[in-house]
């Protein structure tokens, strides 16, 4: 899951500032849940599906399909 959301953030050309920016919490935490050195809350789990327009399951790894309306 960490390398699947950093994958999302370097296709979409943002910088980890940024993401942590649009998620109102700090470069350093950010970095943590990419390096899976912080659980990543649920609250903020859904914002980044939702930053990215992917399903939950794709973040976790549980499809391949970005999106399950695609």
């Amino acid at each position: 899951m960490y390398k699947r959301i950093r994958d999302l953030r370097e296709d979409n050309d943002l910088t980890q500032k940024q993401i942590a920016n649009m998620l109102n919490c700090s470069q350093q935490v950010y970095s943590n849940y990419e390096l899976g050195q912080r659980d990543i809350p649920t609250t903020i789990l859904i914002k980044i599906a939702e930053i990215y327009d992917v399903s939950i399951d794709y973040i976790l790894e549980r499809t391949n399909k970005q999106n399950i309306n695609r």
